[in-house]
């Protein structure tokens, strides 16, 4: 596997850090999960487990060795450097402050091993007004321009879906891996820096982009799109689907299956923007014909016409399409204390010539913590005794 002989110390929380670390054990990284000795609190969000571990945890967390530690203690400090000389990565996504206080900032841990990289997220960086602030993805959304643009004018929406937090992580990993290869080149390590603020904001540069050159000011529109249409959520008979028509091509054939083929040559539908621009009238037109079938029916009749379209799912459907299992995308996992085995889906990617690792589940609370420090060189009786003293 890719990155077999890696290790890589998890300080994360949430899902920014934790899920940059659960990318590399995805493919063969030792991932040493560190929270604190009664766990940390994104642990037990939305608990699935008898021992109230939730379902973020699992997915965040899977195939991770699991260590207890109080790391601003004098034995914790001990043993974060024995780690840190032992490790290639240090995922840390906690307030700069905090990372000074307990030696995990880039200067502490590279004065122990030069070559290693840390990988860090915060919510705006480390410089500017508010650099001193912490953020959860939400905060991204809000200041990225994407929450006003979404709903309606009277009652901006975000999204459920924590899609900062997670490209923050993919960002992060993606800096690892380069890390990674310009160490095999220089032998030193570095500081990979990604914020919540600069992912949204990558997010919606198009938008940005189209407002510093264009001048307009976009407004919510529901659900239709601004440079495409008819792009929008329709009604059926027994449910709701999505469209999304991009491009004249795909347009043309939208418009000889609703039967509007005069569309094609009507100079407010002429391009992409102009169909976003006018949107409204074609979101009717689909509606009006969407109203007629059955969710399944309008579906089938876009799929054969090969426009773009898809049923509109709650999360206890999603899973259970018969394409996701085509695709192989869940990975059952048990653990202990749950109803049924855990559907994770890990990096929803396929390297032609490397393979994953074999799916683990998620660590309990401190579950490998006596293994860990026996290969750090701490014995029975040391381990007892940190135990005993709440340092694990």
């Amino acid at each position: 596997m890719p990155l077999t002989g890696i290790r890589v110390l998890d300080f994360g929380r949430y899902i920014a850090g934790p899920y940059c670390a659960a990318l590399l054990a995805d493919y063969g990284a030792d991932v040493i999960r560190i929270e604190a000795p009664g766990g940390n609190d994104d642990r037990f969000s939305v608990p699935v487990a008898e021992d109230g571990s939730g379902a973020m945890f699992m997915q965040m967390n899977r195939a991770k060795r699991g260590l207890t530690l109080k790391p601003g203690s004098p034995q914790g400090r001990e043993i974060v450097r024995r780690l840190v000389e032992t490790a290639d990565v240090v995922v840390a996504n906690l307030p700069h402050e905090a990372m000074v206080k307990l030696g995990l900032d880039y200067d502490s841990l590279s004065a122990i091993n030069p070559r290693i990289i840390l990988a860090t997220a915060s919510a705006f960086g480390s410089e500017g007004p508010l650099a001193q602030n912490v953020g959860f993805d939400a905060v991204g959304q809000a200041m990225s321009g994407a929450v006003h643009l979404t709903g309606t004018a009277d009652q901006p929406h975000r999204a459920q879906v924590n899609y900062v937090d997670f490209g923050t992580a993919l960002h992060s990993a993606f800096g690892v891996m380069v890390a990674l290869r310009e160490r095999e080149v220089t032998g030193k390590g570095q500081c990979v820096s990604g914020s919540l603020l600069g992912t949204a904001l990558t997010m919606t540069n198009a938008l940005t982009i189209d407002h510093a050159l264009n001048g307009i000011e976009r407004r919510p529109i529901g659900n239709r799109a601004f440079s495409s249409g008819p792009t929008d959520i329709f009604r059926t008979r027994d449910g709701w689907i999505v469209t999304q028509i991009v491009g004249n091509a795909i347009f043309a054939r939208w418009a000889e299956l609703v039967e509007r083929a005069e569309l094609v040559d009507d100079p407010l539908y002429a391009s992409d923007i102009l169909r976003g621009d006018n949107g409204a009238e074609l979101s009717a037109i689909m509606q009006r014909w969407c109203i007629e079938r059955t969710s399944a029916e309008a579906i089938a009749e876009m799929g054969a016409a090969r426009v773009p379209a898809a049923p509109v799912l709650r999360a206890g459907e999603a899973l259970a399409q018969p394409q996701v299992a085509a695709m192989g995308l869940v990975e059952p996992i048990s653990y202990p204390g749950t109803p049924a085995e855990i559907p994770v889906i890990r990096a929803p990617i396929q390297l032609s010539g490397s393979g994953k690792a074999e799916p683990q589940r998620a660590p309990q609370l401190g579950e490998h913590s006596d293994a860990i420090l026996s290969e750090l060189g701490y014995d029975a009786e040391a381990i007892s005794a940190l135990r005993a003293n709440r340092i694990i």
